[in-house]
């Protein structure tokens, strides 16, 4: 009876081991589609932020413009205040006719 149990031994090895391999195999292909969705949701993700940085870049090349153009502005009105400033003077030094 003891033999019989030891010549089983061999198959239920074989049985055993076999489980573990066609389990390792479903792994495998689990862990490779789990992969693809990783990379395509990183892909995505990668897309989001290229299209946020050229959109942060197209922010920044605005926001540089309306400088340049406040600095212009300013340049302006400090020309025009000196202008006006000269022109009261002139008003106010000028002897009243009479």
């Amino acid at each position: 009876m003891l033999k019989r149990r030891f010549a089983k031994l061999p198959v239920v090895a074989v049985v055993v081991l076999g489980g573990l391999a066609l389990s390792a195999c479903v792994t495998q292909d689990y862990v490779d589609r789990r992969i693809d969705e990783v990379n395509t949701h990183i892909t995505a993700v990668d897309a989001k932020a290229t299209s946020a940085d050229q959109k942060a870049d197209a922010a920044l090349s605005a926001a540089q413009a309306a400088q340049g153009s406040a600095t212009q502005a300013n340049q302006r009105i400090d020309a025009l205040t000196t202008r006006v400033d000269s022109i009261e003077l002139r008003i106010v030094n000028k002897a009243p006719r009479g």
